[in-house]
Protein backbone atom coordinates (compact mmCIF):
# COMPACT_ATOMS: atom_id res chain seq x y z
CA UNK A 1 0.00 0.00 0.00
CA UNK A 2 1.66 3.37 -1.20
CA UNK A 3 1.03 6.65 0.85
CA UNK A 4 1.81 10.31 0.10
CA UNK A 5 2.80 11.49 2.94
CA UNK A 6 3.75 14.91 3.80
CA UNK A 7 5.67 16.98 7.32
CA UNK A 8 2.36 19.21 7.27
CA UNK A 9 0.08 19.04 10.15
CA UNK A 10 -2.73 18.97 7.33
CA UNK A 11 -2.09 15.34 6.62
CA UNK A 12 -2.76 13.94 10.01
CA UNK A 13 -5.92 15.89 10.12
CA UNK A 14 -6.93 14.64 6.43
CA UNK A 15 -6.19 11.18 7.68
CA UNK A 16 -7.98 11.75 11.13
CA UNK A 17 -11.04 13.13 9.53
CA UNK A 18 -11.19 9.99 7.24
CA UNK A 19 -10.79 7.43 9.50
CA UNK A 20 -13.61 4.94 9.93
CA UNK A 21 -12.47 4.43 13.72
CA UNK A 22 -11.89 7.45 14.89
CA UNK A 23 -14.49 7.50 17.16
CA UNK A 24 -13.29 4.98 19.19
CA UNK A 25 -10.92 6.84 20.95
CA UNK A 26 -13.67 8.39 22.63
CA UNK A 27 -13.88 5.02 24.52
CA UNK A 28 -11.10 4.64 26.54
CA UNK A 29 -9.20 6.54 29.37
CA UNK A 30 -5.88 8.49 28.45
CA UNK A 31 -3.79 9.45 31.80
CA UNK A 32 -3.15 13.21 32.52
CA UNK A 33 -0.29 14.71 31.89
CA UNK A 34 0.32 18.75 32.53
CA UNK A 35 -3.36 19.12 32.41
CA UNK A 36 -3.75 17.11 28.93
CA UNK A 37 -4.23 13.39 28.04
CA UNK A 38 -0.74 12.07 26.96
CA UNK A 39 0.39 10.62 23.69
CA UNK A 40 -0.04 7.02 24.39
CA UNK A 41 2.40 4.68 22.77
CA UNK A 42 2.58 2.11 24.60
CA UNK A 43 -0.06 0.02 24.23
CA UNK A 44 2.52 -3.27 23.64
CA UNK A 45 3.20 -3.28 27.17
CA UNK A 46 -0.47 -2.25 29.05
CA UNK A 47 -3.39 -1.35 26.72
CA UNK A 48 -5.43 1.73 28.01
CA UNK A 49 -8.45 1.08 29.44
CA UNK A 50 -11.61 0.82 27.33
CA UNK A 51 -14.60 3.16 28.96
CA UNK A 52 -17.42 0.37 29.23
CA UNK A 53 -14.91 -1.94 32.14
CA UNK A 54 -16.00 -0.05 35.23
CA UNK A 55 -19.90 -1.32 34.25
CA UNK A 56 -18.60 -4.70 33.02
CA UNK A 57 -17.27 -5.03 36.70
CA UNK A 58 -20.39 -3.85 38.25
CA UNK A 59 -22.44 -6.66 36.64
CA UNK A 60 -20.51 -9.11 38.10
CA UNK A 61 -20.16 -7.60 41.42
CA UNK A 62 -24.24 -7.38 41.19
CA UNK A 63 -24.30 -10.95 39.90
CA UNK A 64 -22.25 -11.75 43.30
CA UNK A 65 -24.26 -9.72 45.07
CA UNK A 66 -27.57 -10.78 44.52
CA UNK A 67 -27.02 -14.25 43.55
CA UNK A 68 -23.80 -15.23 45.48
CA UNK A 69 -23.11 -19.16 44.71
CA UNK A 70 -26.11 -18.99 42.33
CA UNK A 71 -23.93 -16.80 39.72
CA UNK A 72 -22.36 -19.59 38.56
CA UNK A 73 -25.78 -20.52 37.07
CA UNK A 74 -27.79 -17.60 36.85
CA UNK A 75 -27.00 -13.45 36.76
CA UNK A 76 -26.63 -11.71 33.24
CA UNK A 77 -23.65 -13.76 32.16
CA UNK A 78 -23.57 -17.32 34.15
CA UNK A 79 -19.90 -17.90 35.37
CA UNK A 80 -20.26 -22.02 35.03
CA UNK A 81 -19.28 -20.86 31.27
CA UNK A 82 -17.32 -17.35 31.72
CA UNK A 83 -14.07 -18.56 29.61
CA UNK A 84 -16.46 -19.42 26.93
CA UNK A 85 -17.98 -15.87 26.44
CA UNK A 86 -14.14 -15.04 25.13
CA UNK A 87 -14.17 -17.75 22.25
CA UNK A 88 -15.89 -16.30 19.67
CA UNK A 89 -14.26 -12.66 19.14
CA UNK A 90 -10.76 -14.26 19.72
CA UNK A 91 -11.41 -16.86 17.14
CA UNK A 92 -11.50 -14.33 14.91
CA UNK A 93 -8.44 -12.29 16.03
CA UNK A 94 -6.50 -15.21 16.00
CA UNK A 95 -7.59 -16.30 13.12
CA UNK A 96 -8.96 -19.89 14.42
CA UNK A 97 -12.34 -21.99 15.31
CA UNK A 98 -13.80 -21.15 18.57
CA UNK A 99 -13.44 -24.75 19.31
CA UNK A 100 -9.40 -24.22 19.70
CA UNK A 101 -9.37 -21.04 22.25
CA UNK A 102 -9.91 -20.53 25.62
CA UNK A 103 -8.40 -18.14 28.19
CA UNK A 104 -6.97 -19.66 31.69
CA UNK A 105 -4.30 -18.50 33.95
CA UNK A 106 -1.43 -16.46 33.12
CA UNK A 107 1.09 -16.30 29.66
CA UNK A 108 3.87 -18.03 31.43
CA UNK A 109 1.70 -20.92 33.47
CA UNK A 110 0.22 -21.56 30.27
CA UNK A 111 3.22 -21.76 27.77
CA UNK A 112 4.67 -24.31 30.74
CA UNK A 113 0.93 -26.05 30.63
CA UNK A 114 1.33 -26.42 26.65
CA UNK A 115 4.96 -27.27 26.60
CA UNK A 116 3.79 -30.13 28.73
CA UNK A 117 1.09 -31.19 26.28
CA UNK A 118 3.53 -31.04 23.71
CA UNK A 119 7.42 -31.37 24.41
CA UNK A 120 8.43 -35.00 24.17
CA UNK A 121 11.48 -35.85 24.38
CA UNK A 122 13.21 -38.91 24.01
CA UNK A 123 16.90 -39.61 23.77
CA UNK A 124 17.47 -38.85 19.87
CA UNK A 125 14.61 -35.81 19.46
CA UNK A 126 14.74 -33.67 22.67
CA UNK A 127 15.99 -29.87 20.87
CA UNK A 128 13.92 -26.82 21.46
CA UNK A 129 14.45 -24.03 18.67
CA UNK A 130 13.85 -19.86 19.49
CA UNK A 131 14.88 -17.49 18.68
CA UNK A 132 17.92 -15.57 20.73
CA UNK A 133 17.04 -12.50 22.80
CA UNK A 134 13.43 -14.09 23.12
CA UNK A 135 11.31 -12.32 26.13
CA UNK A 136 13.28 -13.51 29.24
CA UNK A 137 10.08 -15.31 30.82
CA UNK A 138 9.93 -17.70 27.60
CA UNK A 139 13.62 -18.04 27.99
CA UNK A 140 13.12 -19.40 31.77
CA UNK A 141 10.22 -21.23 30.95
CA UNK A 142 12.09 -23.66 28.40
CA UNK A 143 14.96 -23.79 30.37
CA UNK A 144 13.20 -25.18 33.20
CA UNK A 145 11.10 -27.56 30.79
CA UNK A 146 14.15 -29.05 29.44
CA UNK A 147 15.85 -29.53 33.17
CA UNK A 148 12.43 -30.84 34.14
CA UNK A 149 13.01 -33.89 31.54
CA UNK A 150 16.83 -34.00 32.65
CA UNK A 151 18.52 -32.27 29.74
CA UNK A 152 21.17 -29.95 29.69
CA UNK A 153 19.88 -26.57 28.49
CA UNK A 154 23.36 -26.15 26.45
CA UNK A 155 22.49 -28.99 24.73
CA UNK A 156 18.69 -28.87 24.47
CA UNK A 157 18.08 -25.74 23.50
CA UNK A 158 19.09 -24.06 20.07
CA UNK A 159 19.06 -20.20 19.40
CA UNK A 160 18.76 -18.39 16.31
CA UNK A 161 20.77 -15.70 16.38
CA UNK A 162 20.75 -12.27 13.32
CA UNK A 163 23.71 -12.64 10.96
CA UNK A 164 26.57 -10.30 12.75
CA UNK A 165 25.40 -6.56 12.13
CA UNK A 166 22.52 -7.25 11.60
CA UNK A 167 19.53 -6.82 13.94
CA UNK A 168 16.55 -9.19 12.40
CA UNK A 169 16.47 -13.02 11.35
CA UNK A 170 15.35 -13.88 8.04
CA UNK A 171 12.87 -16.71 7.12
CA UNK A 172 15.62 -18.70 5.69
CA UNK A 173 17.25 -18.44 8.55
CA UNK A 174 15.23 -19.93 10.72
CA UNK A 175 14.16 -22.68 8.41
CA UNK A 176 17.07 -23.83 7.28
CA UNK A 177 18.29 -24.06 10.84
CA UNK A 178 15.14 -26.15 11.54
CA UNK A 179 16.19 -28.35 8.86
CA UNK A 180 19.77 -28.80 9.91
CA UNK A 181 18.42 -29.57 13.05
CA UNK A 182 16.16 -32.54 11.22
CA UNK A 183 15.63 -35.82 13.57
CA UNK A 184 16.91 -34.70 16.93
CA UNK A 185 14.58 -31.46 16.92
CA UNK A 186 11.59 -31.80 18.89
CA UNK A 187 9.80 -28.51 19.02
CA UNK A 188 9.70 -24.86 17.63
CA UNK A 189 8.59 -22.50 20.37
CA UNK A 190 9.06 -18.62 18.98
CA UNK A 191 7.53 -15.45 19.75
CA UNK A 192 5.14 -14.61 17.09
CA UNK A 193 6.83 -11.08 17.27
CA UNK A 194 9.99 -10.32 18.92
CA UNK A 195 9.47 -7.95 21.55
CA UNK A 196 12.45 -6.13 21.07
CA UNK A 197 13.10 -5.43 17.48
CA UNK A 198 9.14 -5.59 16.90
CA UNK A 199 9.82 -8.45 14.10
CA UNK A 200 6.84 -10.24 13.17
CA UNK A 201 8.35 -13.59 12.20
CA UNK A 202 6.76 -15.47 9.65
CA UNK A 203 4.64 -17.97 11.62
CA UNK A 204 2.85 -19.92 8.48
CA UNK A 205 6.59 -20.87 7.08
CA UNK A 206 7.72 -21.76 10.85
CA UNK A 207 4.85 -23.87 11.37
CA UNK A 208 5.24 -25.67 7.92
CA UNK A 209 9.18 -25.91 8.62
CA UNK A 210 8.75 -27.45 11.87
CA UNK A 211 6.39 -30.33 10.58
CA UNK A 212 8.28 -31.28 7.66
CA UNK A 213 11.12 -32.31 10.16
CA UNK A 214 7.89 -33.93 12.82
CA UNK A 215 8.36 -31.35 15.12
CA UNK A 216 5.70 -29.44 17.33
CA UNK A 217 5.16 -26.08 16.34
CA UNK A 218 4.58 -23.36 19.10
CA UNK A 219 4.27 -19.71 19.79
CA UNK A 220 3.87 -16.57 22.18
CA UNK A 221 1.61 -14.35 20.64
CA UNK A 222 1.83 -11.96 23.36
CA UNK A 223 2.70 -8.93 20.98
CA UNK A 224 0.50 -10.37 18.21
CA UNK A 225 -2.68 -10.58 19.51
CA UNK A 226 -4.80 -7.55 18.84
CA UNK A 227 -2.04 -6.36 17.21
CA UNK A 228 -1.59 -8.36 13.54
CA UNK A 229 -3.85 -10.36 11.43
CA UNK A 230 -2.98 -13.88 11.71
CA UNK A 231 -4.69 -17.75 10.96
CA UNK A 232 -3.71 -19.92 13.27
CA UNK A 233 -5.86 -23.01 12.34
CA UNK A 234 -5.26 -22.47 8.53
CA UNK A 235 -1.54 -22.20 9.34
CA UNK A 236 -1.80 -25.26 11.62
CA UNK A 237 0.08 -23.96 14.30
CA UNK A 238 0.07 -26.56 17.21
CA UNK A 239 -0.76 -24.10 20.38
CA UNK A 240 0.39 -20.86 21.09
CA UNK A 241 -0.68 -18.46 24.32
CA UNK A 242 -0.88 -14.56 25.04
CA UNK A 243 -1.22 -11.94 27.11
CA UNK A 244 -4.27 -10.02 26.90
CA UNK A 245 -2.95 -6.92 28.84
CA UNK A 246 -1.20 -5.16 26.13
CA UNK A 247 -2.86 -4.90 22.91
CA UNK A 248 -6.23 -6.72 23.65
CA UNK A 249 -6.53 -3.79 26.47
CA UNK A 250 -7.69 -6.15 29.34
CA UNK A 251 -5.89 -4.83 32.09
CA UNK A 252 -2.99 -5.36 34.62
CA UNK A 253 -2.31 -9.52 35.16
CA UNK A 254 -5.29 -9.84 32.84
CA UNK A 255 -6.05 -13.35 32.13
CA UNK A 256 -4.47 -15.41 28.91
CA UNK A 257 -5.60 -16.95 25.76
CA UNK A 258 -4.52 -20.44 24.55
CA UNK A 259 -4.99 -21.72 20.92
CA UNK A 260 -5.00 -25.19 20.50
CA UNK A 261 -5.46 -26.97 16.78
CA UNK A 262 -8.41 -28.88 16.57
CA UNK A 263 -6.36 -32.23 15.62
CA UNK A 264 -4.90 -31.85 18.89
CA UNK A 265 -8.06 -30.62 21.06
CA UNK A 266 -10.99 -32.93 19.78
CA UNK A 267 -8.51 -36.04 21.18
CA UNK A 268 -9.28 -36.65 24.21
CA UNK A 269 -5.88 -38.78 24.38
CA UNK A 270 -3.76 -35.76 23.95
CA UNK A 271 -1.81 -35.47 27.15
CA UNK A 272 -2.41 -32.23 29.25
CA UNK A 273 -2.34 -32.09 33.21
CA UNK A 274 -6.37 -32.11 34.24
CA UNK A 275 -8.21 -29.91 36.49
CA UNK A 276 -12.03 -30.18 37.36
CA UNK A 277 -12.92 -27.28 34.64
CA UNK A 278 -10.99 -29.23 31.92
CA UNK A 279 -13.81 -31.62 32.83
CA UNK A 280 -16.58 -32.35 30.87
CA UNK A 281 -19.53 -30.37 32.29
CA UNK A 282 -21.72 -33.42 31.76
CA UNK A 283 -19.98 -35.39 34.59
CA UNK A 284 -18.12 -32.51 36.37
CA UNK A 285 -20.33 -31.70 38.68
CA UNK A 286 -20.45 -36.15 39.44
CA UNK A 287 -17.22 -35.88 41.57
CA UNK A 288 -15.93 -38.47 40.80
CA UNK A 289 -12.48 -40.09 39.52
CA UNK A 290 -11.43 -40.25 36.28
CA UNK A 291 -10.68 -37.16 34.35
CA UNK A 292 -12.49 -37.05 30.90
CA UNK A 293 -11.21 -34.15 29.45
CA UNK A 294 -13.54 -31.55 26.85
CA UNK A 295 -12.75 -32.18 23.20
CA UNK A 296 -11.60 -28.66 22.75
CA UNK A 297 -9.61 -25.74 23.72
CA UNK A 298 -11.02 -25.70 27.41
CA UNK A 299 -10.59 -28.76 27.72
CA UNK A 300 -6.67 -27.44 29.48
CA UNK A 301 -8.46 -25.11 31.87
CA UNK A 302 -7.53 -26.27 35.40
CA UNK A 303 -9.44 -24.25 37.94
CA UNK A 304 -12.62 -22.41 38.31
CA UNK A 305 -12.87 -19.40 35.39
CA UNK A 306 -11.02 -16.59 37.29
CA UNK A 307 -14.03 -13.84 36.50
CA UNK A 308 -12.93 -11.04 37.60
CA UNK A 309 -9.58 -11.51 35.71
CA UNK A 310 -11.39 -11.55 32.49
CA UNK A 311 -14.50 -9.12 32.07
CA UNK A 312 -11.79 -6.68 31.77
CA UNK A 313 -11.48 -9.07 28.54
CA UNK A 314 -14.74 -9.72 28.04
CA UNK A 315 -15.92 -6.14 27.77
CA UNK A 316 -12.70 -5.11 25.38
CA UNK A 317 -13.57 -7.51 23.04
CA UNK A 318 -16.60 -6.20 22.23
CA UNK A 319 -14.91 -2.89 21.10
CA UNK A 320 -12.96 -5.64 19.05
CA UNK A 321 -15.70 -7.03 17.68
CA UNK A 322 -17.28 -3.29 16.81
CA UNK A 323 -13.84 -2.27 15.20
CA UNK A 324 -12.95 -5.17 12.84
CA UNK A 325 -9.41 -6.82 13.02
CA UNK A 326 -9.28 -5.75 8.87
CA UNK A 327 -10.15 -2.27 9.47
CA UNK A 328 -7.99 -2.04 13.19
CA UNK A 329 -4.89 -3.80 10.85
CA UNK A 330 -5.66 -1.09 7.56
CA UNK A 331 -5.50 1.69 10.22
CA UNK A 332 -2.03 0.25 11.86
CA UNK A 333 -0.27 -0.25 8.39
CA UNK A 334 -1.22 3.44 8.10
CA UNK A 335 -0.20 5.45 10.70
CA UNK A 336 3.02 2.74 11.55
CA UNK A 337 4.34 4.04 7.80
CA UNK A 338 3.40 7.67 8.83
CA UNK A 339 5.19 7.15 11.59
CA UNK A 340 8.51 5.82 10.09
CA UNK A 341 8.08 8.45 7.52
CA UNK A 342 8.13 11.45 9.98
CA UNK A 343 11.28 10.08 11.65
CA UNK A 344 12.81 9.95 8.58
CA UNK A 345 12.55 13.78 8.07
CA UNK A 346 14.65 13.94 11.25
CA UNK A 347 17.96 12.77 10.05
CA UNK A 348 19.57 14.89 13.21
CA UNK A 349 17.60 12.30 15.64
CA UNK A 350 20.21 10.15 14.96
CA UNK A 351 18.45 6.80 15.81
CA UNK A 352 17.98 3.70 13.77
CA UNK A 353 14.60 2.14 12.71
CA UNK A 354 15.70 -1.84 13.74
CA UNK A 355 12.18 -2.80 13.04
CA UNK A 356 11.67 -4.37 9.31
CA UNK A 357 10.54 -2.23 6.65
CA UNK A 358 8.47 -4.60 4.96
CA UNK A 359 5.03 -4.39 6.56
CA UNK A 360 3.82 -7.68 6.68
CA UNK A 361 7.07 -8.21 8.75
CA UNK A 362 6.12 -5.68 11.75
CA UNK A 363 2.50 -4.79 13.47
CA UNK A 364 2.14 -1.43 15.11
CA UNK A 365 5.89 -0.79 16.75
CA UNK A 366 8.75 0.72 15.34
CA UNK A 367 12.06 -0.10 18.01
CA UNK A 368 14.31 3.03 17.54
CA UNK A 369 17.70 2.19 18.59
CA UNK A 370 19.83 4.95 19.99
CA UNK A 371 23.71 4.59 19.91
CA UNK A 372 23.73 7.49 22.77
CA UNK A 373 21.29 8.88 25.09
CA UNK A 374 18.64 6.35 24.24
CA UNK A 375 17.87 6.22 27.94
CA UNK A 376 17.80 10.18 28.27
CA UNK A 377 15.14 10.73 25.18
CA UNK A 378 13.22 8.22 26.83
CA UNK A 379 13.18 10.25 29.75
CA UNK A 380 12.70 13.91 28.00
CA UNK A 381 9.57 12.24 25.80
CA UNK A 382 7.88 11.06 29.20
CA UNK A 383 8.36 14.64 30.60
CA UNK A 384 6.90 16.45 27.39
CA UNK A 385 3.76 13.76 27.61
CA UNK A 386 4.51 10.96 25.47
CA UNK A 387 4.51 7.50 27.06
CA UNK A 388 7.13 5.28 25.19
CA UNK A 389 9.19 2.59 26.46
CA UNK A 390 12.96 1.73 27.48
CA UNK A 391 14.43 -1.54 26.79
CA UNK A 392 18.59 -1.92 27.39
CA UNK A 393 20.09 -1.45 25.33
CA UNK A 394 19.46 1.88 23.72
CA UNK A 395 15.90 1.09 22.21
CA UNK A 396 13.20 3.20 22.73
CA UNK A 397 9.71 0.99 21.54
CA UNK A 398 6.77 3.21 19.93
CA UNK A 399 3.58 1.78 19.63
CA UNK A 400 0.79 3.48 18.30
CA UNK A 401 -2.21 1.27 18.89
CA UNK A 402 -4.96 1.91 16.06
CA UNK A 403 -7.95 1.28 18.76
CA UNK A 404 -7.06 4.99 20.08
CA UNK A 405 -4.53 6.68 18.47
CA UNK A 406 -4.70 9.19 15.89
CA UNK A 407 -2.51 10.35 13.18
CA UNK A 408 -2.40 13.82 15.40
CA UNK A 409 -0.68 11.70 17.58
CA UNK A 410 2.17 10.73 15.49
CA UNK A 411 2.68 14.16 14.35
CA UNK A 412 2.97 15.19 17.63
CA UNK A 413 5.54 12.85 18.85
CA UNK A 414 7.19 14.09 15.13
CA UNK A 415 6.93 17.72 16.51
CA UNK A 416 8.64 17.14 19.78
CA UNK A 417 10.81 15.11 18.68
CA UNK A 418 11.72 18.02 15.94
CA UNK A 419 11.79 20.21 18.36
CA UNK A 420 13.56 19.27 21.58
CA UNK A 421 15.70 17.08 20.50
Amino acid sequence: MSFQFHTGFSYAQEADAADPLSGFRERFYFPQKNGKPVIYFCGNSLGLQPKNVESAIQTELNSWREEAVGGYFGGKNPWLYYQDYAGKPLSKILGCKETEVTVMNALTVNLHLLMLSFYRPTAERFKIIMEAGAFPSDQYAVETLVRHFGFDPADAIVEIAPQPGKKILTTEQIVSRIYAEGDELAMVLFGGMNYYTGQFFNIQAITAAAHSVNAIAGFDLAHVAGNLSVSLHEWEVDFAAWCSYKYLNAGPGAVSGVFIHEKHAADAQTPRLGGWWGNDEKTRFKMEKGFIPKTNASGWNLSTAQVFNTVCLKASLELFEEAGMDRLRAKSVHLTAYLEYLIQQLPGLSCEIITPADPEARGAQLSLFFKERGKEIHDKMISNGIVVDYREPGVIRVAPAPMYCSFADVFRFYEILRDHF
